[in-house]
């Protein structure tokens, strides 16, 4: 349903972005606020009781203004929200980074649907000896992401077919939503390409 569909919000917390559906006008935080209503109910259904905490995730870069809005989604969700955390931490405590490690530091890179992040994590022991996770630095762009890669394709096909038939698909919504789902598919099937030679293997 094109015109019930809403992607890349994430893009706009933090600003006074909405969009109409049926009448009512949408904010950033209540869409978002729906997603996490559904990860409530599934995480519920899976672990069989209720589910009232949680520690949510938003891009490094993200202002103040941001992380309250996305700490509101969550309030609007029912949920009693007890950390805002960077996506590059949860990700380094996801894989494990952060076990057995002292004194490192790791470039985590986050490419999302919406937004695009560079992070450099530092990993040490705090005087308790228990392992913790300090973003040193971070940079990004919240308006790059794989849906822009898509939107490329898209405006690539919406000419070819302009040029070759005559016809301009860019006005007609169904026909774009297709090609958005056609660009995703040929973006996901494209092959990885080579990875590059080692320069340890050239060396004599």
């Amino acid at each position: 349903n094109v015109d019930r569909t809403i992607s890349s919000v994430k893009r706009h917390m933090g600003t006074d972005w909405t969009v109409e559906i049926d009448g009512k006008k949408w904010t950033p935080q209540e869409i978002s606020a729906q997603v996490l209503m559904k990860l409530k109910r599934d995480a519920e259904a899976y672990l069989g009781e209720p589910v009232t905490d949680a520690v949510i995730t938003c891009p490094a870069y993200f202002n103040d203004a941001q992380r309250q809005a996305t700490k509101d989604a969550g309030t609007i969700a029912g949920l009693n929200v007890l950390r805002i955390i960077n996506e590059p931490t949860a990700a380094a405590l996801a894989y494990g980074l952060e076990k057995g490690k002292e004194d490192e530091r790791i470039l985590v890179f986050d490419l999302g649907g919406g937004t695009f992040d560079v992070s450099l994590l530092e990993i040490g022991k705090d005087d308790d000896g228990f392992s913790t996770i300090q973003v040193q630095a971070t940079n990004g762009d919240n308006h790059l992401g794989g849906d822009d890669w898509d939107q490329k394709i898209i405006d690539w096909l919406v000419g070819e077919v302009k040029n070759k038939y005559g016809v301009d698909l860019s006005k007609d919504k169904i026909a774009l939503q297709r090609l958005k789902e056609a660009a995703e598919q040929a973006k996901k099937n494209c092959p990885a390409p080579p990875a590059p030679p080692s320069p340890c293997s050239t060396w004599p």
